[in-house]
């Protein structure tokens, strides 16, 4: 069944055909000067997906993705302070150390997600011999030059740019929101390498004194390092589009004269109750806040699949316990399966996994592919061969459907109905106490009476 993808670089979804045998992948990483947010790992999740459908297909893959721990600003143009420079300020520790609490965290939230982790996660500070020597290269080949500042990229040189987005060149964040820098050459070129103060805290040796990396070209050198000179798939978020991922291209086309991807593919955003995310708003929510709120982390990967990859997608509390109840209700529903005793027809099978298949390979359309999950779900007849075609779906799916919920704290709007049932029980208000109980049932809890007690399940 063929596979076809969306391509940001055609702006249409073509059928994929690897380079090579192995599909070579390069993923934007997190810049970790803080906590990774859900809007974050909305990006991830569909990584994740992406890996999970290859694999799905039969192809091996060699992924690599970058952690961002130097070189970016706090604009994504050439401005501003670097991001763990300021980040280590404000928490009076060294940025090594900022950086590896939250690359710990950042690892940590991908298992909680079950996300199939490149083979490759390469840091930046690791890679700043290879960023030189690519530095070196652009400028050798007359892409790039020096200034008092650091070293920029003369997009002047290059054949088209920009070649991702349909933005005018002068709309480039580096010569619209900024001051310019009076000694580019063009106002819309970019830092390659930045001279650093005398008292900045992350700096190299280098052929340009004492200075530190720009953004992009960490990417640039890692992917050419891991995946070589041309690799089939590089993703990452919408908002790499018009000024990261145009860069990488720019430098790699001035240091070997090619596009590095063949395949670009990008995540759309995730708003919160049908605004932006800020701190200011407090709305910035993390796997961890989920947790807190009694929400399984992998409920808020089900809650992804609600919506195109490529779309849009609202994120309310109402929508992801609804995700964190239908779950349950699918672990639910593959138990129950999987204790059938009943045999289903060949082609009951074969028709659900056609159905799931042909979904998958539409540019990941999970949506589509969860009608037929809980078609099979909800299938009368309850036999093993459901079960195992399921876990096969999960395959795609990463929600550990085999295995029992996990333990989380209770709700704070549960324990307060327990409270209300509590009270309404002692009073021998045992209509009321019904009602609530039905109530807890609705929102994905069992209450069970016993003689030790009351115990909650999930249902």
């Amino acid at each position: 069944m063929e596979l076809k993808l969306y391509n940001t670089l055609s702006r249409k979804k073509e059928e994929f055909h690897p380079i090579n045998e192995t599909v070579r992948i390069y993923s934007c990483g997190p810049t970790v000067y803080s906590f990774a947010h859900i809007g974050n790992f909305r990006s991830y999740i569909f990584m994740d997906t992406l890996r999970r459908v290859l694999k799905y297909n039969g192809y091996k893959i060699k992924h690599a993705m970058n952690i961002t721990d130097v070189g970016h600003l706090e604009s994504d143009a050439d401005s501003g302070e670097d991001k763990m420079v300021k980040a280590a300020k404000k928490e009076n520790k060294d940025p090594y150390e900022i950086a590896e609490f939250y690359t710990d965290v950042f690892l940590k939230d991908l298992e909680r997600l079950n996300i199939d982790k490149p083979e490759i996660i390469c840091k930046a500070t690791e890679h700043i011999n290879e960023m030189i020597e690519y530095v070196s290269e652009i400028v050798k080949n007359g892409y790039g030059y020096e200034t008092s500042n650091g070293v920029y990229f003369d997009i002047s040189k290059l054949d088209k740019y920009p070649v991702l987005s349909d933005r005018k060149v002068d709309e480039q964040i580096a010569g619209a929101r900024v001051e310019v820098d009076k000694n580019k050459k063009n106002p819309e070129d970019f830092a390659l390498w930045i001279k650093a103060p005398e008292k900045h805290l992350m700096k190299w040796e280098s052929h340009w004194g004492l200075s530190y990396p720009g953004w992009h070209i960490e990417c640039s050198a890692m992917s050419r390092k891991y995946l070589g000179e041309e690799f089939d798939i590089h993703t990452g978020g919408i908002d790499h589009i018009p000024t990261h991922h145009e860069n990488e291209i720019a430098q790699s086309k001035g240091r070997c004269g090619k596009i590095p991807a063949k395949f670009w593919m990008h995540c759309n955003f995730l708003t919160v109750d049908g605004g932006k995310m800020s701190k200011s708003l407090g709305n910035i929510y993390t796997i961890e806040i989920l947790k807190e709120k009694g929400i399984d982390p992998l409920a808020y990967k089900l809650f992804c699949y609600s919506s195109h990859y490529r779309n849009n997608l609202n994120f309310t509390f109402e929508g992801v316990e609804s995700a964190n109840v239908s779950l349950m209700r699918l672990k639910e529903g593959f138990k129950n399966h999987l204790e059938g005793t009943e045999n289903v027809e060949k082609d009951v099978i074969s028709s659900l996994e056609e159905k799931f298949h042909s979904n998958i390979n539409d540019d990941l359309n999970m949506t589509g592919a969860m009608s037929a999950v809980w078609e099979a779900v909800r299938y009368p007849i309850k036999s093993k061969q459901i079960a195992e075609l399921l876990l096969k779906f999960d395959e795609v799916l990463g929600l550990r459907i085999d295995e029992k919920q996990e333990n989380l704290e209770i709700p704070e709007e549960i324990q307060k109905l327990l409270e209300d049932r509590k009270k309404a029980r002692e009073e021998k208000n045992w209509k009321l106490s019904d009602e609530i109980r039905d109530n807890i049932k609705q929102k994905g809890y069992i209450i069970k009476d016993t003689k030790d007690g009351v115990t909650l399940e999930k249902v």
